[in-house]
């Protein structure tokens, strides 16, 4: 057992670490103000029917309406020929939905009418009635052993369908048969307040992050949870009493004074999660640029040259990038389309060594994917499923300064747009004066290189150009005042 799980709470928000090997795998975080909605499940009300999308939108009382595709509704599901959304929604039809991905930049949460409840070792869905096995559990033997154990404790009016999590291959029949009553009360209680409510509403509220560490993230592997709030300490050790027995003994309470994540190195780990450069102990380096369609991963070799031959220096480069690569994804929580650009090779060995290496690191992420080959640009293509915002997004905003382009127009280019513009208000407008109010840099620069600029266009015009400073302006913010 190498693995820890560090929990950091305020009354803003709850931050969580997990540790393996003595080196920070996964961040995750949640505001008090900004909880994810992943799992909550409404009665919502249909608001629109796109036919030609095939698909809908849904008030769940949000401030934006939330997006519902024909795919993911239960009822138009059919063998041969799924029904369209437009023959099972209609305007105005109230409509019980979970949430299966946040909202994300500006786009709505999205919605599922298929209910799933996730417990410890299984999760529940009523509306099914088959029992599936985690794809983690490779070994046909043990996927059929499972299996029969859970069809054996099955009550016999059990109706719905169940997936059996990684997790159950060390739990006992007891502690299957728990999860089983736990997960059909809880879904009688939604049944029940969804049939007493009126919608738009919410019918469930998906557990806190903290309390989701017991549930989800936490394993055989993992030696000791250690959290430094009293009170979550109190509330988590009488929810693994009760839900998580084989957890109860791993929970700690953090009580030294010097704070938890300090000790532990983590935030430094989050602010270098936030910089485009990561760089790998051999002395190369990657380049990570997340944007609204995707995220691109640049391999650099650096200063490392311990090769010796040109190939193996690449090589081993590329080596440890892939073994980089997976743990930044999970640290960011990237998701989407993710383009890796290793350094090119012209040995089909080494590429095939690379590809093995990344799919191997990849194998602790929780989140499911799929990885592609090389393509013919010698690029690696793969996709992470996106639920939640990315650190990032979370922790940051655009730069004021350059909306988030990472870059801003240089002085230069600013003192010449300024004289274009005074030249265009010139020739519509009578005016006695123009006043430049710019940054400091801008008004600088028409002082001492672009001086003969701004005199040969106030000659021009013939009308005098005066020059102010506005300290609170960026490099790019001005404005012309005609007096």
């Amino acid at each position: 057992m190498s693995e820890e799980i560090l929990i950091n709470v305020t009354p803003q928000e709850t931050r969580v670490a997990v540790i393996y090997l003595g080196e920070i795998q996964e961040l995750h975080i949640e505001r008090a103000s900004q909880r994810g909605l992943v799992g909550n499940v409404y009665l919502g009300r249909v608001s629109r029917v796109l036919p030609g999308m095939q698909s809908a939108f849904v008030d769940i009382g949000l401030d934006r309406a939330a997006f519902l595709h024909v795919g993911d509704i239960v009822e138009a599901r059919c063998d041969h020929s799924p029904r369209p959304i437009e023959k099972v929604l209609h305007e105005g039809q109230s409509i019980l939905v979970q949430v299966i991905k946040d909202p994300i930049g500006a786009k709505g949460a999205r919605l599922s009418t298929q209910i799933s409840m996730a417990g410890r070792f299984l999760v529940y869905l009523p509306q099914e009635t088959r029992i599936g096995i985690s794809q983690k559990i490779e070994d046909e033997g043990e996927r059929e052993l499972l299996r029969e154990r859970l069809t054996r404790i099955l009550p016999v009016d059990e109706h719905g369908g169940f997936i059996i999590r990684t997790m159950a291959n060390v739990a006992d029949d007891g502690e299957l048969e728990a999860d089983v009553d736990y997960l059909r009360t809880l879904w009688d209680a939604i049944r029940a307040r969804s049939e007493n409510a009126s919608g738009p509403a919410p019918i469930y509220q998906e557990l806190d992050l903290a309390h989701r560490v017991l549930r989800d993230f936490s394993t055989a592997e993992t030696a000791r949870i250690l959290v430094d709030s009293r009170e979550t300490y109190v509330r988590m050790q009488a929810f693994a009493e009760e839900f998580t027995r084989n957890v109860a003994g791993k929970i700690s309470h953090y009580t030294a004074e010097r704070p938890l994540f300090d000790l532990y190195g983590v935030e430094d780990e989050i602010e270098k999660a936030l910089g485009r450069r990561v760089d790998l102990k051999s002395g190369g380096y990657l380049i990570v640029d997340q944007t609204e369609a995707l995220t691109t991963i640049d391999v650099n070799t650096g200063s490392f040259t311990s090769g010796r031959t040109f190939d193996e220096t690449i090589f081993k480069t590329n080596l440890e990038a892939a073994q980089a690569i997976a743990r930044q994804l999970r640290l960011r929580n990237l998701g989407g389309i993710i383009i890796l650009d290793f350094i090119d090779m012209d040995s089909a060995e080494h590429k095939q060594m690379v590809l093995a290496a990344l799919s191997k690191a990849l194998q602790r992420d929780r989140t499911r994917m799929t990885i592609n080959g090389f393509t013919s640009l010698g690029l690696v293509e793969m996709t992470r499923k996106r639920t939640r915002e990315s650190l990032t997004r979370v922790l940051c905003e655009p730069c004021p300064t350059c909306q988030g382009r990472g870059q801003i127009k240089t002085a230069q280019t600013i003192c010449y747009e300024i004289l274009r513009v005074i030249m265009r208000e010139a020739r519509q407008f009578s005016a006695r004066e123009f006043r430049i109010i710019a940054s400091q840099t801008v008004v600088d620069l028409f002082l001492d290189e672009e001086s003969q600029s701004l005199a040969q266009l106030s000659d021009f015009i013939a009308k005098p150009i005066s020059l102010q400073v506005e300290t609170l302006f960026s490099q790019e913010q001005y404005d012309i005042i005609l007096l």
